[in-house]
């Protein structure tokens, strides 16, 4: 699990910083603009570490399944090799992604307007000023991304469906919570990070509206990394040992 949490955090830091600073300069500077290969690199890395969270957050409700359904063997099918794979598997699904969605998006003519209606480049905005035909790379954004979006929710769901299900089973209330209690900080990042996505990109273009078009990114592009952390620390019992220990506090 530990495991996993590190490569979480290391994807928010690269996630939040492919945006935030740049929008914090812009903000300081008081300038809107950006060039157009920093446009091509911030869609690429943001869509990137975006699907590599998605398969990440599947990998790791497979590994509370495996937790809370097969503890005895636990050791066994989680082990490093197979930890090692899932994560590696993960990094190189989203980089993937990316560069197919990315190519799919550039490929499009410019010409009409050169103005995002947005705080960072990204594919819906993209697609609302190209004046190219964007039925392709819509076709393209619904396809491939839809399937690897869903693919890795659907993963989530069916591992989540077997954990309530062995929870159900444990007879002492007690039981139940405690094993119930090591899935909530997870399913909690999976619905915020999920539930925003969705919205924001399974959506046509003819039906984009700026101003959700700006509030979603808000979401799953700041909030989201930024309560990730909040939400694991509060609910980990040995984080909060960890750092009374370190305040000088008592249990």
């Amino acid at each position: 699990m530990y495991f996993f949490l590190w490569n979480l955090s290391v994807l928010e830091i690269f996630y939040t910083s492919v945006t935030i600073p740049k929008m914090l300069l812009n903000f300081i500077m008081g300038t809107t603009s950006i060039t157009f290969n920093a446009c091509v690199s911030q869609v690429f890395f943001f869509i990137a570490l975006g699907s590599i969270e998605c398969t990440l957050l599947a990998v790791m409700a497979y590994d509370r399944y495996v937790a809370i359904c097969n503890p005895l063997q636990y050791v066994l099918i989680m082990n490093s090799t197979t930890c090692k794979a899932l994560v590696g598997g993960s990094w190189s699904s989203g980089f993937l992604n990316s560069m197919i969605h990315t190519v799919c998006t550039f490929q499009l003519p410019f010409c009409s307007s050169n103005m995002i209606n947005q705080f960072f480049c990204d594919i819906p905005p993209l697609l609302k000023v190209a004046c190219g035909n964007t039925f392709p790379s819509q076709v393209v954004l619904f396809t491939v991304g839809g399937a690897y979006g869903f693919g890795s929710f659907l993963s989530t769901i069916i591992s989540y469906i077997h954990i309530i299900s062995t929870i159900l089973e444990i007879k002492s209330t007690e039981g139940r919570k405690k094993a119930f209690s090591t899935c909530t900080s997870h399913l909690t990042v999976v619905t915020l990070f999920f539930g925003t996505s969705f919205s924001a990109y399974l959506k046509p273009t003819s039906k984009y509206s700026s101003e959700e078009g700006k509030l979603f990114p808000v979401f799953y592009a700041v909030i989201t990394p930024t309560l990730n952390p909040i939400i694991y620390t509060l609910r980990n019992k040995e984080f909060k040992n960890a750092f009374r220990k370190i305040m000088g506090l008592k249990f």
